[in-house]
């Protein structure tokens, strides 16, 4: 396990209710409802959340790959996260499919830049061996 030597930010949430309930964070950016995947009242769930914070930390670290390469990144570059709740043997999992698209930029470098990423980024790195990640470059 790594130890951080310094923290640069500290994300920090009260939530109440679980998945029926709500979150907020301290500084009042984040103020959400919470529902159960799948249902029809008002509200997001945990692994949408998950699928935002991971796809946008995803993108950055595409950015910081793709400045050591001097290559420049089209503004409609996208990360389309999926992340799945399920079920085996009655314990829940999760698993994760991050769908990259790089505009104008070649197929070999853009998996070379996706690979890349997938090694740097912190929530790569926070789920690697722990859940199924599939990376594709559409």
């Amino acid at each position: 396990m790594t130890k951080i030597d310094k923290v640069l930010y500290t994300g920090k949430t009260r939530t109440t209710g679980g998945r029926d309930g709500a979150s907020q964070s301290d500084d009042g950016q984040l103020d959400i409802k919470l529902s159960p995947p799948g249902s029809t009242r008002p509200g997001t769930n945990p692994e949408q959340l998950f699928a935002a914070g991971w796809s946008a930390c995803f993108i950055g670290a595409i950015g910081i790959a793709a400045g050591k390469l001097k290559i420049r990144l089209s503004a409609e570059t996208a990360v389309n996260a999926e992340v799945d709740l399920g079920t085996t043997d009655g314990d829940y999992f999760l698993q994760a499919r991050l769908k990259v698209s790089l505009p104008g930029i070649e197929g070999d470098v853009a998996k070379a830049l996706v690979d890349e990423a997938h090694r740097t980024c912190p929530y790569s790195k926070a789920t690697r061996g722990n859940i199924q990640v599939e990376l594709t470059v559409v």
